[in-house]
């Protein structure tokens, strides 16, 4: 039996700062998802807030109210910019202590750092999980060469920018690959993929910088011993380009990922939205960019948002024409485009 949780968003649920609400919203291997505590979305069902899709799972407007799906835990829903608690959220922390929840948090701003929990949770008998908390040294793997004698493909999640699917459009290709009798296996890279149940994968933005490659490298060398998949699928993180976090070329080098999907969002201009970071490139040259670091995108993952139906289709069709690649819209029709490519690479 996996213990029940809450999830807290502090009126975020509709919006990208929930982002590890939603993957929760949609799958959670780790935790029963019983409820979610967000003030400004109320009495709706999560699903709906996130898609239109119910699914069951109710939103309370105070932690008090949703004690009757009779939680375990609390995790903390958000992932806000530099990973820091918004101040309004810590009254209900320490309010789900008080009621015997342990806390299971995502962001850099550590429970187990601020004294005035760390007391709380020892008269209440809860645990302080800090999940994005650093390991320890001898914890740490650092890169050997040894991937580069693995015959099993690996396929990495890659985006032009942030926050634009690539865990979630990895969760739908597993999914495609199960309905058609291919092993494969995620490498998660963030905290939500452990929140949902990930097995191998380390928390990419909390390692050291001098061990990301061999972290890499010893999970995916870890799950392919123990599991012996047909094909590795690795969660991107952040983007090649995008000035607050460059990431990706790590799956490709350290990871030796030599096929890419590319996650997409046509209408988005900017990194994170914002015009003093820099407009995004877009497709042809960040196609290019990874054919330089020696990978190859096998198909492109579209990202919607702020796109009518007839506009996404209508990019799918103008995509593929112009790439002649796979592209799929994961949300509105899933990923099973790609299984002949994964066939083929098997």
């Amino acid at each position: 039996m996996i213990p029940n949780a809450l999830v807290l968003t502090g009126g975020l649920l509709h919006t990208s700062d929930a982002k590890t609400a939603h993957g929760l919203i949609r799958e959670s291997k780790r935790f029963q998802i019983v409820g979610f505590v967000d003030s400004v979305n109320a009495g709706r069902d999560a699903g709906e807030v996130l898609d239109g899709l119910r699914r069951n799972l109710p939103v309370f407007a105070s932690l008090e109210d949703a004690m009757q799906t009779k939680p375990e835990y609390c995790i903390v829903g958000v992932a806000t910019t530099g990973g820091i608690f918004p101040e309004s959220m810590l009254t209900d922390i320490k309010t789900a202590i008080r009621n015997g929840l342990s806390v299971v948090n995502g962001l850099h701003d550590y429970l187990n750092d601020r004294p005035e929990m760390l007391e709380l949770a020892k008269e209440y008998h809860v645990e302080l999980i800090d999940i994005r908390r650093p390991k320890n040294r001898a914890d740490l793997h650092f890169w050997t060469g040894e991937i580069k004698k693995l015959k099993t493909p690996v396929i990495a999640m890659l985006g032009t920018d942030c926050s634009l699917g690539k865990r979630t459009t990895t969760r739908f290709i597993l999914k495609a690959c199960a309905d058609h009798n291919i092993h494969a296996e995620m490498i998660y890279t963030g905290q939500t993929g452990w929140l949902q149940g990930g097995k191998y994968g380390f928390v990419f933005d909390s390692t050291l910088n001098d061990f990301v490659g061999g972290e890499m490298e010893h999970a995916i060398l870890t799950c392919v011993r123990e599991t012996a998949p047909d094909v590795v699928l690795i969660e991107g993180q952040a983007a090649l380009r995008n000035p607050s976090g460059p990431c990706g070329s790590e799956m490709l080098i350290s990871g030796n990922a030599k096929h890419v999907v590319l996650v997409h969002a046509p209408k988005r201009k900017y990194y994170e939205h914002d015009p003093a970071w820099g407009a995004i490139p877009g497709l042809t040259s960040e196609i290019e960019l990874i054919r330089l670091y020696g990978s190859k995108v096998i198909a492109i993952a579209l990202n919607t948002e702020d796109c009518s139906q007839e506009e996404a289709i209508a990019f799918k069709e103008e995509f593929h024409r112009k790439y002649k690649l796979p592209v799929m819209l994961p949300l509105e029709k899933g990923c099973d485009e790609l299984i002949p490519l994964i066939k083929e690479l098997i």
